[in-house]
């Protein structure tokens, strides 16, 4: 009995590993919302490391979070460091491309809970008498992450957060036009 539970385990791991490398090693997930202001409005707060704890999604899931700035506060060259619970982590995240009204590049380095390393970009497009705002996320999937990915939807948990933090930002962007 005890060799058939063996080898059933050994069979389902086989099967797993087996799965899991068939999937892609690329990760990508892409968020976008309207927000009623002008792209300039939008830029200057994703695009200001001092701005981010009013709409970032992970600093209202650990309002107690360590955070610093170093470098420039806002633009190429400004590097945020967090470190908080086991549901936002630890890591850093350094503004990598700055372009006024249109773009913000971001590398995003992660400690923990799992190490690993993604490109963010946020886009800004007019979109009537709004800003279409885009906000993507890449990285390479290490084998470990294809085989969690079996059972972790990445695309919804990022996504969702993604959509929280649009929201967020949404509320405080639009809030001093309504003043």
């Amino acid at each position: 009995m005890i060799k058939k539970i063996f080898f059933a385990i050994i069979a389902l791991v086989a099967i797993t590993c087996a799965i899991a490398a068939t999937r892609s090693d690329e990760m990508n997930v892409t968020r976008s919302a309207t927000i009623a202001a002008p792209p300039a409005a939008v830029f200057a707060v994703v695009n200001d490391f001092r701005q981010w704890d009013a709409w970032s999604p992970w600093s209202k899931i650990d309002p107690t979070m360590k955070k610093s700035i170093e470098g420039p506060p806002e633009g190429v060259g400004a590097i945020y460091h967090w470190s908080g619970n086991t549901q936002v982590g630890e890591g850093t995240t350094k503004l990598v491309e700055s372009k006024p009204s249109e773009r913000v590049g971001m590398r995003l380095e992660i400690v923990r809970p799992f190490a690993g390393a993604s490109d963010v970009q946020f886009t800004f497009a007019p979109d009537g008498k709004g800003t279409k705002v885009t906000w993507a996320m890449q990285s390479k999937k290490p084998f470990i992450g294809k085989v969690m990915g079996l059972f972790i939807n990445c695309d919804k948990m990022c996504g969702d957060q993604f959509n929280q933090g649009l929201e967020n930002l949404r509320k405080i962007v639009e809030e001093p036009a309504k003043k």
